[in-house]
């Protein structure tokens, strides 16, 4: 079992970037796929992007694109989501999530088993 933790989150101006951290407690969090994802109220959660275990592998979704660099450091048993060129747009509750796969190479947009409490993004016009 892996517990996961959001940092990184808050108010930043149109244009501006944030950088996202996921902490893992656990001695085996390489044994895990991440993903990203983020929710505004009223709307499904959504998928952001993802990465695999040894970090070789990684997809986003088409609106960040460009702008989000996702990462991680296993020595850390972290994994970071780098936001650039922000947008209003990507205001939202941002959870990151996690679930051990066999395969190295291998990543997912979801279904997860494990899911952090999510941290706050805000971005002003």
């Amino acid at each position: 079992q892996v517990q996961l933790v959001e940092s990184g989150g808050g108010l930043v101006q149109a244009g501006g970037s944030l950088r996202l951290s996921c902490a893992a407690s656990g001695r085996t969090f390489s044994s895990y796929t991440v993903g990203w994802f983020r929710q505004v109220p009223g709307k499904e959660r959504e998928f952001v992007a993802t990465i695999s275990r040894n970090g070789g592998v990684f997809y986003y979704v088409d609106s960040v694109k460009g702008r989000f660099t996702i990462s991680r450091d296993n020595a850390k048993n972290t994994v970071y989501l780098q936001m650039d060129s922000l947008k209003p747009e990507d205001t939202a509750v941002y959870y990151c999530a996690a679930k051990p796969v066999l395969s190295y190479s291998a990543t997912s947009r979801g279904p997860y088993d494990y899911w952090g409490q999510g941290t706050q993004v805000t971005v002003s016009s």
